[in-house]
């Protein structure tokens, strides 16, 4: 008896689990176009020595706007910064280019 009421608890639960699942799905079909301005920002990094590295590798992912309110880290930061997108975000930057990213945003955001 005991096995019988488990077994109807978890079908009830998982029963109900599903619900909002299924409720959702019937919401995909009610799909309507929106539009929506979205702020306007800088479209490539100031010119300088590595400025078409980072043009190159990070707008795909970044504005420049957003990398250039970054408080100000060091060389060392700035290195382990984009070593994790590398690792972590996958970001397709090649080795070549990695230190003239670094020395750009070092020289343009970097702390003492």
């Amino acid at each position: 008896m005991f096995r019988k009421t488990s077994l109807t608890i978890i079908f009830l639960l998982a029963a109900s689990a599903c619900a909002p699942t299924a409720l959702a799905a019937d919401r995909l079909t009610d799909f309507q176009s929106v539009n929506s301005d979205l702020p306007f920002g800088d479209l490539a990094f100031p010119d300088g020595p590595g400025s078409d590295a980072i043009n190159n590798n990070c707008l795909a992912c970044h504005s420049a706007e957003m990398v250039l309110t970054q408080p100000p880290l060091t060389q060392t930061t700035w290195q382990a910064e984009v070593d994790k997108m590398r690792a972590v975000y996958k970001a397709p930057i090649v080795e070549e280019d990695v230190k003239a990213i670094v020395d750009y945003l070092t020289r343009i955001r970097g702390a003492g």
